[in-house]
């Protein structure tokens, strides 16, 4: 009986949704948002205009948990409405083909979809509503595919900086409070309303186009705007030329912010990403924003333009928006590189089907894996086998005719059987249809394609080939000689020390019983522009040559590494462990190790901070306070780590 209720009550929420999209069109919603500064509160003003497709008894709103007052519908106050504190239902007489308005105040603490956060002791809020959450902070429509003009307004206090969808047309600046209006001019999924509150400043340029690209950052990051956001002009004009189709929104904003719970999100017109992306000139060699620049840049096509009708069809956002990062980055990177990252994705889809989880790109349930990578693979594939041309053409034909709607796969499809001519219906079947990959032969179009890919297949020494010591000394390329490097490490040789930074990376990896004839060459790696290079050359050092590890310390003292801390805590926990290096008080060290559990710091922080702790076994009370915390996080992955941590800290101590 509880199962029967569990799907009466799924199919009576998918019937209500169909009935009213059938029912209602909501154009247009304008809203005047206030936030309490140091808590979660947020309140305000909305005013919807709708247009009835059909009769209706009533018309409904995603509220969850809110409180609403002085309701009006055309300007008339409006007492007939009931809040169940999922949505909020208006009841009246509503006539097809009649335009509506229906105002009023709202007020709510969301759990979900808007974060309050505190960075360096400012205050910062940041949405994220993909999915079905914003509803949480904004009465709005958990179904995608009613698509609204949103036009907001967002009040704080002043000397901060608020951000939404479209283009800011007034500030208005009072005495203790500033109100930023923002307009929307064309529609979009719920799931895409965003707002931003912080300290931030901002860079400017202008795509090839005229469209504004603007780039926030924090105000003590200003060297490293260029390096994060280094060719975002570049991959916008590419993408507007490759997909033929103009920017659909009147501006492009990106933003960082703290203890994102992903890595970007492509709200529409409004980038929200994690400000780990945030990287100098060094960390940009190991660690940059550029494919998720890309990818969020591309789905303001794919997904904000055109919206999948249903998770069924997911890939028609994320394979799309994978596929073109990749055009993107072959633009900025070369052929080499996009041909190596389909030869990656090959390789754990392959991987993948063989651990028994492989599904059709159709299944709502299947991966990320599946979804971005599979799904730029189908789009790869079709493009090779009907030519560039067709496949263009294609595209912006879809994006035309489905603008500002949504779509699933067979809308796609069938613009490309026009123009090819021919029935695609066995290429959707075994590619996007069938449950496994076709591995094998995505491998073979790729050789095909590639001299490179081809190259990199023959060198293999795993089975010890008499060619691989050659390999590192001629021609092949540095990922060929990664590949070598990461088989034979014993092969590499002080000439090996004179390639590219990529291969000195390789060898800082796989390199770990380091001879003694190289240890001179291993220790110029710790001037290398990698963060990755030189904390992995660290450890490694410090290991092999215990009688010169304060002079491993005393030359990378000052090096913090990337958003993570990672070289400045591996530092702390070697000092800890060096007993005759006093160059710094060990206590104050031990301390600032401690210091980054605390919650002002993002997650990834957090978890390699506690990670360190519990090899040293010194998760003091403050420690396991902040893990105790931590399990009450927003972000899950750190709740998922402080749960397993406090289980094996518990199984430690029994």
């Amino acid at each position: 009986m509880k199962n029967f209720f569990v799907a009466f009550c799924i199919f009576f929420t998918s019937l209500f949704f169909a009935q009213q999209t059938d029912d209602v069109d909501f154009l247009s919603a304008t809203a005047n948002i206030e936030f309490e500064a140091d808590s979660t509160r947020v309140f305000g003003n909305v005013n919807y205009r709708f247009k009835m497709l059909k009769d209706a008894d009533s018309v409904s709103l995603d509220a969850i948990n809110m409180k609403f007052d002085r309701v009006a519908l055309d300007g008339s106050s409006f007492e007939n409405y009931e809040n169940n504190q999922k949505r909020i239902i208006f009841r009246n007489t509503f006539k097809k083909d009649v335009i509506y308005n229906i105002s009023f105040d709202y007020d709510a603490k969301p759990k979900k979809a808007m974060y309050f956060m505190k960075r360096d002791n400012d205050n910062q809020i940041w949405t994220q509503g993909q999915g079905k959450y914003t509803s949480n902070w904004l009465p709005s429509i958990d179904d995608v595919n009613d698509k609204i003009e949103f036009d907001l307004s967002l009040t704080y206090p002043n000397n901060y900086e608020a951000l939404a969808n479209g283009k800011l047309i007034e500030k208005q600046i009072g005495d203790s409070l500033t109100t930023w209006r923002y307009d929307m001019q064309k529609p979009m999924s719920s799931y895409l309303v965003a707002a931003v509150i912080g300290k931030y400043n901002k860079k400017t340029e202008t795509s090839k186009s005229g469209i504004p690209l603007e780039y926030y950052y924090y105000p003590e990051d200003s060297l490293k705007v260029e390096p994060t956001y280094r060719y975002t002009k570049q991959m916008f004009d590419f993408l507007e030329e490759e997909i033929g189709f103009a920017y659909p929104w009147q501006n492009y904003k990106q933003v960082p912010v703290h203890d994102f719970l992903y890595a970007g999100m492509e709200n529409t017109s409004l980038t929200i990403f994690s400000d780990a992306f945030v990287v100098d000139s060094i960390g940009f060699n190991d660690k940059n924003y550029v494919n998720v620049n890309a990818h969020e840049l591309a789905h303001q096509w794919f997904g904000d333009l055109v919206t999948a009708t249903s998770s069924e069809h997911h890939w028609l956002q994320e394979g799309f928006a994978t596929y073109y990062a990749l055009l993107a980055e072959r633009d900025v990177f070369g052929d080499n590189y996009f041909y190596y990252k389909l030869l990656e994705s090959v390789i754990a889809l392959s991987q993948q089907d063989l651990s028994g989880n492989g599904t059709s790109l159709l299944d709502p349930k299947s991966s990320s894996l599946t979804f971005y990578q599979r799904g730029a693979w189908v789009l790869h594939v079709l493009r090779y086998k009907v030519g560039d041309a067709i496949f263009k053409k294609a595209v912006k034909n879809y994006l035309e005719k489905h603008q500002f709607t949504n779509v699933e796969t067979s809308d796609f499809i069938a613009e490309v059987e026009k123009l090819y001519g021919q029935s695609l219906s066995r290429f959707v079947n075994y590619w996007i249809k069938n449950k496994a990959f076709p591995y094998d032969e995505a491998y073979t179009i790729l050789k095909r394609q590639s001299t490179f890919i081809n190259e990199y297949a023959m060198v293999d020494c795993e089975a010890k080939s008499s060619k691989c010591e050659e390999y590192l000394k001629y021609y092949v390329s540095d990922e060929a000689k990664v590949k070598v490097v990461s088989q034979m490490p014993s092969l590499v040789t002080s000439d090996v020390f004179k390639n590219s930074l990529k291969v000195r990376q390789a060898i800082s990896e796989h390199v770990t019983k380091i001879p003694e004839a190289l240890k001179e060459d291993y220790e110029s790696l710790l001037d290398d522009k990698s963060y990755v290079t030189i904390e992995n050359a660290l450890y490694n050092l410090w290991v092999n040559f215990p009688l010169e590890r304060s002079k491993y310390l005393s030359k990378t003292r000052k090096v913090i590494g990337f958003k993570d801390k990672n070289v400045r805590m591996l530092w702390i926990v070697l000092n800890l462990n060096t007993p005759y290096y006093d160059a710094d008080n060990k206590q104050e060290l031990f301390n600032e190790l401690v210091g980054y559990t605390d919650e002002t710091y993002n997650a990834d922080v957090r978890i390699k901070a506690f990670n360190y702790l519990d090899l040293i076994k010194s998760c003091n009370d403050i420690c396991q306070s902040n893990l105790e915390k931590a399990k009450s996080h927003h972000n899950w992955r750190l709740v998922k780590f402080a749960k397993e941590q406090s289980e094996n800290l518990e199984n430690k101590v029994d």
